[in-house]
């Protein structure tokens, strides 16, 4: 059942910060010291208790066909999404639209009447999942005008079987290698960024898993919990329950990039902020995994995250009616891929395991890797040659697929035996290429996700042929980031036909109108790299136009947009004294 606290974040029942509801649920449920085996057997103990119920309950996904009657409208966004989250849709010129709304109170309530649990909901895809064991019930949900479907997610009667849910292979280390992390690295050329002190600082990453055994405790974070840098946690499986004495693959997975313990390990994101969410059952495997999903990429953007790492991935389930099919795979069709795809309409830059199924019957991607947004990630070993577990491409209907590869054979982390060692599987090499990606971010605020994607893409080793196996093949984040600088001109006279001057600038600009087209609107902004407008003007264009009276804009680097004729351009300013 979802705590009042994460309730109301999800549906904005009273307005909340979400950034503080969820600091201060991770903080309250963070433990303290190594617990005792007798200690640990009682709160595992408690927690079967209070989860036993839902055990007994079958979980459904219910599909609304509209938002009418929700409490909350478009021109006041700080209602339901936080001030970074706003922030960044505005830097990245996102407009906030109605899938932003959370759904329609007046039908939460409605369903709460007929006796269902409400887990959670989706704003994106507007529907929400509940939970009862009277299965009558679910014939009058049908039945109600404002629903449009309903599956069945998790029976009550699990179809138990025995699976390993990562095809990650720990391996021993050999001591003469301690430490060789710098590998993961150096294949990217990640160490480029690193030398130039972008290291992912400022930057918010949502880590979606299975829990984050120890991360209150592991060395390899010190630095993360000294300098709060592990912003909030909840748990979407049982939001009673503690992540840091839950799975240890999310923790591995951290440790890829926000790892820190020197002379012995660096991630390629160590200066980076966490949230650590998790959404996946180890215990089994059904449908609403894929609806622990979408929750958690929304409330990653809701609180404004930046990246999303997910090495997670679904095609088979314990209900083979669940399945998917390889036409699945479309890029588009599942819950868990629209909302990935959705999550980057947002701003989110989101990275995802493309699989460990190379070796398997299936071979193929999986959701929501396949999301037409999504960098699937897959698995090369230190020479760059494909690891044989890697899952293939591409999507349905041939979309490239893996995006990229990154080392996910033998990658160095904290594993889950709580040492550093070596661990193989794309649930690596996603994280290895995340953190790079949040890195790049840093060293160019101003970037939307498009163009940052593209970029990675296009540093690739065989962008120019790309394949099902490697796709564009292994990123060069010197290549990337000079891509993304080539984007910015201080002359825009190839798209809008104005030429700015001077740069760098004092107290004036000059803006020189080159097209001759004049008596058009024309919308001047200044924004600062964090994405806030500090100038805006519109007009109507002359031959010239001088804005004054900026010496009170901060000194540094500052972006001017210009908007005329239905086109942008962006230039970087350098403001000085």
């Amino acid at each position: 059942m979802i705590t009042d606290q994460i309730f109301r974040i999800e549906h904005c029942i009273e307005p909340v910060d979400v950034e503080q509801v969820i600091a201060k649920e991770s903080f309250e449920k963070r433990g303290k010291g190594k617990f005792s085996i007798l200690i640990f057997c009682l709160i595992v103990l408690l927690q079967l208790v209070s989860f036993g119920q839902s055990l007994t309950q079958s979980s459904y996904w219910v599909q609304l066909k509209d938002k009418n009657g929700t409490a909350f409208q478009l021109d006041h966004p700080e209602a339901f999404l936080s001030q970074r989250a706003i922030d960044r849709r505005n830097r990245q010129h996102i407009v906030i639209d109605e899938t932003d709304l959370p759904v329609s109170s007046v039908y939460l309530d409605s369903l709460k009447k007929l006796g269902l649990e409400i887990v959670h909901t989706s704003k994106w895809l507007n529907g929400l999942t509940v939970r009862t064991s009277d299965t009558a019930l679910i014939k009058q949900l049908q039945a109600l005008a404002f629903v449009g479907n309903v599956e069945l997610t998790r029976p009550a009667n699990l179809l138990k079987s025995v699976q390993h849910k990562f095809s990650d292979e720990e391996v021993s280390y050999d001591a003469a290698n301690y430490g060789n992390a710098i590998s993961q690295l150096t294949q990217l050329n990640g160490q480029y960024l690193h030398r130039q002190g972008f290291r992912g600082k400022g930057i918010q990453i949502a880590i979606l898993d299975a829990g984050f055994w120890h991360v209150d405790e592991i060395m390899a974070f010190d630095s993360l919990r000294a300098s709060n840098r592990i912003l909030g946690t909840h748990d979407f499986v049982d939001p009673k329950s503690d992540i840091y004495q839950q799975h240890s693959h999310g923790m591995s997975v951290l440790s890829c990039m926000g790892g820190n313990q020197p002379n012995d390990l660096i991630g390629t994101a160590p200066d980076a902020s966490f949230y650590l969410f998790r959404s996946e059952d180890t215990s089994s495997e059904y449908l609403i995994e894929e609806d622990n999903w979408v929750a958690a990429a929304e409330m990653a953007d809701s609180v404004g995250v930046d990246v999303i790492n997910s090495s997670l991935g679904y095609y088979e389930f314990e209900d083979p009616k669940m399945n998917h099919s390889y036409s699945d795979l479309d890029g588009k069709s599942s819950r868990a891929t629209q909302a990935a795809n959705m999550a980057f309409r947002k701003g989110i830059l989101v990275f995802n395991s493309a699989g460990n199924e190379g070796n398997d019957v299936w071979k193929r991607i999986i959701v929501p890797s396949d999301g037409e947004n999504v960098i699937a990630v897959g698995a090369v070993d230190k020479s760059g040659i494909r690891a044989s577990f890697s899952s293939v491409g591409p999507a349905f209907g041939g979309a490239v697929k893996p995006n990229v590869v990154a080392l996910g054979s033998s990658t160095y982390l904290v594993t889950g035996s709580e040492i550093l060692g070596y661990s193989s599987g794309t649930s690596f090499s996603s994280p290895v290429l995340a953190g790079m990606g949040a890195c790049l971010l840093q060293s160019n605020p101003y970037a939307n996700v498009s163009q940052l994607k593209m970029a990675i893409e296009q540093s690739a080793h065989q962008y120019s042929a790309p394949d099902s196996l490697l796709g564009y093949g292994i990123p060069d984040f010197e290549k990337a980031d000079n891509y993304l600088k080539l984007n910015f001109s201080n002359d825009l006279k190839s798209e809008t036909g104005f030429m700015v001057s001077p740069n760098p600038f004092s107290e004036y600009l000059l803006i020189e109108n080159q097209n001759q087209r004049l008596g058009e609107n024309c919308t001047i902004s200044i924004f600062n790299l964090q994405g806030n407008c500090l100038y805006q003007s519109t007009f109507k264009t002359t031959a010239e136009v001088l804005v004054n009276n900026l010496s009170n804009l901060p000194q540094g680097m500052l972006i001017l947009s210009i908007r005329s004729g239905g086109k942008e351009e962006r230039v970087k300013l350098l403001k000085i004294n």
